[in-house]
């Protein structure tokens, strides 16, 4: 059985400038039977309501501005799945939470970058499930739950987001060893939490957690890592790391 994982994206240029991030990805990709379909919750698809894209063949969207051109010819031309689309669609309708399809929507880079880097032949069928951030953790958990079984049938499901995610506070000239104390903190005790299997302290993280507010000023990075562990088994650590000095790249499973 696939594992779901959560996966810290960083900045699109990732795809271009993989850092130590690219490799684990690779590995982790490498070590993974071949899934025959991707699923995905990306930070960057946040909705009022559940969506799921149902489109044959999605187009890459490069949502983001002042990034040079090169990054903008990134092309992730992966096929959709409107079966899968459809089977969760109905998974979820099951779980008492309703969900329409999106012919229309695109890969945004929250979904296409790591993937670029993990399975860069884009052969894989990648389905989108979208963020409706304002009910918060506990919605992702739920949904997470509702398709644990896609687990067994060959789907990869994989939440994206990041484990910090304070672009306010980021130190563009920070080298790969520097790290800021809050940053760290909030890392730290979200691993400890997730290695206790303590699901009460962290859907209440924004309450409980060192710096939580600072890391997070909003939660919609967050979140994935809610819908991965509701997917999800036993944690563990894949890679942990920092770029820009408080940008948390820790990529996790869920077996």
């Amino acid at each position: 059985m696939l594992p779901s994982l959560f996966i810290s994206h960083g900045s699109p240029m990732l795809a271009l400038q993989p850092g130590a991030s690219g490799p684990a990805l690779a590995r982790l990709a490498n070590t993974l039977p071949r899934p025959k379909a991707i699923l995905v919750v990306s930070a960057h698809w946040e909705t009022r309501e559940l969506l799921v894209t149902g489109s044959t063949r999605p187009e890459t969207w490069h949502d983001f501005y002042g990034f040079p051109p090169a990054l903008y010819a990134v092309q992730y031309p992966a096929p959709g799945d409107p079966t899968l689309a459809g089977q969760v669609s109905e998974l979820l309708q099951s779980a008492g939470l309703p969900a329409q399809l999106d012919a229309q929507r695109p890969f945004d880079h929250g979904a296409w970058v790591p993937l670029s880097l993990m399975y860069p032949d884009a052969s894989i069928p990648v389905v989108q499930v979208s963020l409706p951030s304002h009910m918060g953790p506990a919605l992702q958990v739920r949904v997470g739950k509702a398709l644990a079984g896609l687990r067994g049938e060959g789907v990869l499901l994989i939440g994206s987001g990041s484990i910090t995610h304070n672009l306010g506070e980021l130190d563009w000239h920070a080298g790969p060893d520097v790290i800021e104390p809050w940053a760290q903190a909030f890392r730290d005790w979200v691993v400890e939490k997730l290695q206790a299997d303590d699901q009460e302290a962290l859907l209440g993280y924004r309450q409980q957690a060192p710096f939580a507010v600072r890391n997070h000023p909003s939660d919609e990075h967050l979140l994935p890592l809610f819908f991965a562990l509701g997917a999800g088994g036993k944690f563990a650590v894949v890679h942990q790391g920092f770029t820009l000095g408080a940008l948390g790249m820790d990529i996790y499973r869920f077996d």
